[in-house]
């Protein structure tokens, strides 16, 4: 099986300052991110393990660990290339109009990604997604890396709501956080993606898209 990598930071530690300091996102890439990456790949290995010599009961076990850790990996590699010291600030084009659409606002968006972010039930992310049954955006509260989440659903822009993304600099004014993200998030990178999730196809009503 293919293992996970550690993704590099295409910027500087402290290249989001005053948002997020070099200290937090060294830790938090260094440490946490490279946990789950280790995570995901121990978990492989014990998966084969049980395949090759039996266990097969263990397997539950372990793919449940694998859930956690490969998305754990999958949302902080969306998240470092949704975030960027010079990035567009604002979204543009289509994916400003499918905002509107779909929001009525960015404000709007904005002010229900900060609500599920801060009422996330202990750890978790609030997800920007484009959900291809309807082909619509919407959002969604992440509980853990994994919980909740609408299966087929596209992350387009995730928002770290776990402890170590913020508690360094904001100690227990999250919200703080939360609102100083929206600085360094990188619109051409969400609207790169939303690019890339319309030609998902699930194909379940008819054989068609579900439209």
């Amino acid at each position: 099986m293919t293992r996970y990598t550690l993704p590099d930071l295409p910027y500087d530690y402290s290249a989001l300052e005053p948002h997020i300091t070099g200290h937090i996102l060294e830790l938090h890439h260094d440490k946490h991110h490279r946990a789950y990456v280790e995570g995901a790949n121990r978990g492989i290995d014990q998966l084969l393990e049980a395949r090759q010599k039996g266990g097969i009961e263990r397997v539950p076990t372990i793919e449940r660990a694998l859930a956690f850790n490969v998305s754990g990996h999958v949302l902080h590699s969306i998240f470092w290339q949704n975030l960027a010291p010079e990035g567009a600030r604002k979204p543009a084009g289509e994916l400003a109009e499918a905002i509107e659409r779909d929001f009525g606002s960015l404000a709007s968006l904005r002010g229900q990604m900060i609500e599920l972010a801060k009422t996330t039930m202990g750890s978790g992310w609030a997800a920007l997604v484009f959900e291809p049954v309807t082909r619509r955006l919407g959002t969604m509260q992440i509980h853990d890396h994994q919980s909740e989440v609408t299966q087929g659903s596209v992350p387009l822009l995730v928002l770290d709501a776990w402890e170590h993304a913020y508690y360094l600099q904001y100690e227990t004014d999250k919200e703080a956080y939360f609102k100083a993200i929206w600085n360094v998030f990188d619109w051409d990178d969400v609207a790169a993606r939303y690019q890339r999730a319309q030609r998902t196809e699930l194909a379940i009503s008819n054989g068609a898209s579900g439209r």
